[in-house]
């Protein structure tokens, strides 16, 4: 319990004490957007990291040299867990936007840092209000800021051993009309850090591997046409890999 009074008091001495970096960051972003998205992205990932210390995390991650450095992507991962967002921000390499639920823009103070830093939210009862957070995310692809989506539609929450849910085909229009790689992320064990016991944070060791790049434009047909469940199928593929270095159940 000692833990999760650490991480989430972190979280709410940092939100409240960032108030006069919000204010900053909205006065440099009038001026300079590129140091606005740079200055935002360092602040967050150093609180970020902080938690995860409180957290007791400890992160093995693995194919971290397949994500482009020189282009925006679009990185697509499993979802178990509300670490996986905290854990996967702190390695992004450019200013990198997650589409989440629209509730979270309801949060005092983490809805502002969430804009600040090209988060988008997403109404999943309103097929409108859907398609054009798709087409705003397909237009910050463009403009070089890199996406993260977890096409499950919401958090996974099975044990080990769930199968995944089926992964949303109308969010790979991004990569595609945007022209952007697609990053496979898989993750592994970040249900262990909070969900299967809550309220405790446990201390524990969790897999971020990130997988080749995808080139929609180099697919076939086909694939491009069922690219969810391919891409699901590749993390699906590794996760089992994976849960075997940290000997966890195999799937039933």
């Amino acid at each position: 319990m000692i833990r999760f009074i650490f991480a989430m008091g972190w979280l709410a001495v940092f939100l409240i004490c960032s108030i006069p970096l919000m204010i900053i960051e909205w006065i440099i972003g009038k001026f300079n957007k590129d140091l606005h998205d740079r200055s935002s992205l360092a602040i967050v990932q150093w609180a970020f990291r902080v938690m995860i210390v409180f957290a007791g995390t400890k992160v093995i991650v693995k194919g971290e040299e397949n994500v482009p450095k020189d282009t925006a992507v679009m990185y697509v991962g499993n979802h178990r867990s509300y670490f996986d967002i905290i854990l996967t921000y702190i390695r992004v390499p450019r200013p990198t936007g997650y589409i989440s639920k629209k509730e979270m823009d309801h949060i005092p103070l983490l809805g502002i840092w969430m804009r600040h830093l090209h988060c988008l939210f997403l109404d999943r009862k309103d097929i409108k209000q859907g398609l054009k957070t798709i087409l705003e995310a397909i237009e910050k692809a463009k403009s070089g800021i890199s996406i993260c989506v977890f096409p499950e539609g919401t958090r996974n929450k099975g044990g080990a051993d769930a199968e995944m849910l089926p992964f949303h085909e109308g969010s790979f229009k991004i990569a595609e009309k945007a022209g952007v790689p697609i990053v496979p992320i898989t993750l592994v064990n970040t249900a262990e850090i909070f969900e299967n016991h809550l309220p405790r944070i446990k201390k524990t060791t969790v897999i971020i591997e990130y997988g080749e790049p995808i080139y929609m434009s180099k697919l076939e047909r086909d694939d491009r046409k069922h690219i969810g469940a391919k891409v699901r199928g590749l993390i699906g593929e590794r996760y089992e890999e994976l849960k075997k270095d940290l000997e966890l159940p195999a799937k039933i």
